[in-house]
């Protein structure tokens, strides 16, 4: 983004002229400073591109940070929740971090690379919050957003086409792992990770080789039918999965401006990234006292009947007293269930056999109201073994 100026307020990726080449609804999206596709031709087909075959995503937005130096494992272990040391190299891990005040300012994939040196990947922008944390550690940190492109390679077919691509030994990257493949007279590297909950692979490369990746992926085998895929759907996707996203499940620390509507990492459903024999990260204070006195709220899946998508409903417990309200809904085609991600008030899960949501449905520009039940579930709806299966599946 460094030879941009004010002139160019949003920043197409290096993929932009392939993205928009495919893009016939002019649809699009910001996503920290760049401008990305929301839906290339209809969110339907897209999803079932997902689902079914493979599909690419423009992943270069994402916000990446280079940590490297001798201080830079305790520096990563004091600012994340989880510890790092198990984490060997070659790896990735899910991680979140918070402020003092024990709420999550975000959360994001963490790469190892080496001994001493981790990319940090993330939805917004944290340097300040990140050099702040850094005070007294020997570490470098470093915004290189602009200087790895990376597409999202997702759907069931996705190693069948980057065996036909050329990545010898692809089928064996075990989920959560790191590969360096050579590709024109540079390295292609390659991770087992996703936010589709299906089999996928995450593809990292030089900005300036960006259009040659997305062209010879295209080329690899036509057969499988590679679909670009867009926001919408990946929403939809990641639903079925489980997955939370900020600014849409929770609200980032950073961006609250009631303290109240910061959320913790057990308040998320996230209590297993918690580890406080570690020693000191930013929050454990907090976070010890909150498991000692209890959560304010909990993170459930919910299984709602009928077929109306409830997003931004409320809950009540016996249809009289409201005790939650959902964030994220959809009816999953993949599923054949009304499906959704609320949370609630917790320590009250004795009300979970009589909850209701109370859903307002638009038909014809007239509104009804439908009191449909609900019923407490894994939020994990879509689970498939091709998602963890090593060698991944040859379809």
């Amino acid at each position: 983004m460094r030879q941009y100026d004010y002139r160019t307020p949003v920043v197409p990726t290096p993929f932009h002229s392939r993205t928009a080449a495919a893009c016939r609804t002019n649809d699009w999206t910001r996503w920290a400073g760049y401008t990305t596709v929301n839906v290339y031709t209809e969110v339907e087909l897209e999803y079932a591109a997902i689902r079914n075959r493979t599909s690419v995503f423009d992943l270069s937005p994402m916000v990446k940070y280079r940590i490297a130096g001798p201080d830079a494992p305790s520096y990563v272990n004091h600012l994340v929740t989880r510890n790092i040391d198990k984490l060997a190299p070659g790896r990735v891990a899910y991680v979140v971090w918070c402020n003092d005040d024990g709420k999550v300012l975000d959360d994001g994939t963490l790469f190892r690379f080496g001994e001493n040196e981790f990319r940090l990947c993330a939805q917004d922008r944290h340097l300040p919050w990140l050099l702040d944390v850094a005070i007294g550690y020997n570490v470098e940190i470093e915004d290189v957003s602009a200087d790895v492109a990376a597409l999202a390679l997702q759907g069931p077919t996705s190693c069948a086409v980057l065996k036909r691509f050329g990545l010898r030994g692809i089928e064996t990257l075990k989920p959560f792992c790191i590969a360096e493949f050579p590709y024109r007279e540079r390295t292609l590297t390659v991770s087992r990770t996703g936010f589709t909950g299906d089999l996928g692979y995450e593809l990292w490369i030089d900005p300036a080789r960006a259009e040659h990746l997305w062209d010879d992926l295209f080329k690899a085998d036509p057969n499988h039918g590679i679909t670009p895929v867009g926001s919408q759907a990946l929403d939809l996707v990641r639903i079925e999965a489980g997955f939370i996203a900020p600014h849409i499940d929770f609200m980032p620390a950073e961006y609250a401006v009631r303290h109240t509507r910061g959320r913790s990492p057990f308040e998320l459903g996230l209590g297993w990234q918690v580890d406080f024999d570690k020693g000191h990260f930013n929050g454990r204070r907090a976070l010890l006292k909150e498991k000692r006195v209890g959560s304010r709220y909990q993170l459930i899946g919910l299984d709602v009947d009928g077929n109306k998508p409830a997003r931004d409903s409320l809950i009540y417990y016996a249809k009289r007293r409201q005790v939650g309200h959902i964030m994220s809904a959809m009816w999953s085609p993949t599923c054949k269930r009304n499906i959704a991600i609320a949370i609630l008030e917790a320590g009250r899960s004795s009300m979970w056999k009589d909850l209701w949501v109370d859903i307002y449905v638009k038909k014809e520009l007239k509104w009804e109201r439908i009191m449909a039940r609900g019923q407490v579930v894994d939020r994990r709806f879509y689970k498939p073994a091709r998602r963890t299966a090593t060698p991944a599946p040859d379809y």
